[in-house]
């Protein structure tokens, strides 16, 4: 039987609220809820998945990521038989239309890893279904439209996005059209990669991860609001952890990439790569104080509350709890 849920102090995560829409559980209580099955995450599958100073190792798969597959293999199957029973029901044929997950969380919180690592596990459900990963960087306007309108240093806010080009595309994965494409984004240059495409063809699964996935509809001149790629989502993950140990991740990432990816000519920042190291952790410091800071707080944060489940980090970029939306 698996063990009570603790009760947390106001540090940690309010107390639930027993008409409230959450259920919060520590780490403890969530790994038990793990089926008993192996976890065959190799060290070099763990490496590949991880990001840049992301300490994810196998506990970290067993005890957080496992239960949440299965979770959301309870949802998937759910699904999956109400689409049969009403298309029953309304004399409707077809197959079955992708199950369709969205992450969220800030700059350097980790989501990316966690999205990977969902893709990865997912993909070895009973049945192998096929899974597919997308990052909403590809509907990032191009630097010269961000460029042009002003918006170049609020890359990654929610105004920066061709929402209108990723509700569509989500939607016509949804319906099931045969093959679905997506620009590329690449970080090394910082800019979408003109005449190169993502092809998506019928998956089972489409992850879908960026910084405002979870962004409701925006208001139209004229009262009325239109659809949001959230409208789309049959589960949605928040990754979490307070402001400040964003930050500090986001500062040491930067300083990692000084030392890498940086260092490349064919980089954006490739500026970054010569600096001396104290003048590189101004800098980051400066950036996320000017750009990725207001960012979570004003847009990223506020959307937290629409996630199915919520993975909360301590300081060491390890789950200390999870939250879930109660059905």
């Amino acid at each position: 039987m698996a063990p009570a849920a603790r009760v947390f102090d106001e540090v940690d995560a309010p107390e639930d609220n027993p008409y409230g829409p959450y259920l919060t559980l520590d780490r403890q209580h969530w790994a038990s809820l793990a089926a008993s099955r192996p976890d065959n995450l190799d060290d070099a599958t763990l490496e590949r998945l991880r990001g840049i100073d992301d300490p994810t190792d196998a506990a970290e798969v067993r005890e957080v990521y496992l239960p949440l597959t299965d979770l959301l293999s309870l949802y998937i199957e759910r699904t999956g038989a109400l689409f049969a029973d009403s298309h029953q029901f309304l004399g409707l044929s077809g197959s079955r239309t992708p199950f369709v997950i969205g992450v969220a969380g800030s700059v350097a919180v980790g989501k990316s890893t966690t999205s990977r690592m969902l893709k990865e596990l997912l993909g070895r459900l009973p049945g192998k279904p096929r899974v597919d990963l997308v990052t909403t960087d590809g509907f990032l306007h191009p630097n010269r439209e961000l460029a042009e309108l002003g918006l170049l240093e609020r890359k990654g806010y929610p105004e920066s996005y061709d929402r209108r080009k990723l509700v569509q595309f989500v939607m016509d994965v949804k319906s099931g059209m045969p093959r679905v494409t997506a620009p590329v984004y690449s970080h090394l240059v910082y800019d979408i990669v003109p005449d190169q495409a993502i092809t998506v063809s019928q998956p089972d699964i489409l992850i879908i991860e960026g910084l405002n996935v979870l962004q409701p509809a925006r208001r139209r001149a004229d009262g009325t609001t239109g659809l949001a790629v959230s409208d789309f989502f049959d589960f949605s993950v928040y990754v979490d952890a307070a402001h400040a140990d964003v930050r500090n991740w986001y500062v040491k990432r930067f300083l990692t990439l000084r030392e890498t990816a940086f260092q490349n000519p064919a980089s954006y920042f490739v500026r970054y790569g010569r600096m001396r190291e104290e003048e590189a952790s101004e800098e980051a410091i400066d950036i996320w104080n000017r750009i990725n800071g207001p960012n979570l707080e004003l847009n990223i944060r506020p959307t937290r509350a629409r996630a199915t489940a919520i993975l909360r980090k301590g300081p060491d970029h390890q789950v200390s709890w999870v939250r879930i939306r109660k059905v």
